[in-house]
Parts: structure tokens; sequence; C-alpha cells
């Protein structure tokens, strides 16, 4: 559930990201002066607009890595009961083999051949 909150609020900034994004460009090309009328006389002047602008991109890079850094966290552990590699238990399986392999004390290579 937690992980999956996470996945949400992840796809949510991500995509105020692209929208902030597409709508500034610093060299007045861009969206941004569509929305702002076109001359300089927009609604709270160029400059506040651009730094809105900017703070609200890095406001929402930095909100973005923390919720990727964090859903790290909440992220479902699929290898929970196997704790163990391949490799040991082929490692273990072998020194049983050889132990159950051992000739007995006292018995002589004549004996282990009939």
């Amino acid at each position: 559930m937690t992980y999956t909150l996470f996945l949400v609020l992840i796809m949510i900034v991500a995509f105020l990201l692209i929208l902030i994004i597409m709508v500034q460009n610093p060299k007045g090309g861009g969206l941004s002066s569509s929305f702002g009328g076109g001359g300089t006389q927009s609604l709270g002047g160029v400059q506040n607009t651009t730094s809105f602008l900017d703070k609200s991109t890095w406001t929402l890079s930095i909100v973005l890595l923390a919720l990727i850094l964090l859903s790290n966290f909440a992220a479902p552990n699929r290898n929970a009961v196997n704790t163990s590699s391949e490799i040991e238990n082929t490692i273990d399986n072998r020194e049983v083999q050889d132990i159950e392999n051992l000739p007995e004390v006292g018995s002589t290579s004549q004996d282990s051949v009939q």
C-alpha cells in the first residue's frame, strides 16, 4: 500500500515537473510568453514569473528525488524467504556428499572394491 502511494506521488510530481519545464523558457520564446500576454506588463511581472518557475522547478525536482529514494525503502522485498545463494547451496551439498563417500575407519582399499 505504501509503495503504491509513493508511485502515485512520483507520477504526479513528474507530471507537474514536465508542465513547469514546458512553460518556462529563459530566452522568451517558449510557452511562458503566450501565457504572459505578450508584453512586459504581465501579471506579477516577467522577472517574478521567471523566478517562480525557476523555484518551482528546483522544488519539484528535489521532491521527486526524495520520493524516489524513499520509495526504495517502501518497496516489497521479494527475496526475503531465500537468503542463501545457489552457490552456497551447491557447496553445502558437495560437503555432505564428500562426507558420505568417505571410507570407513579400518577398511582397506580391497574391502571397498568387493
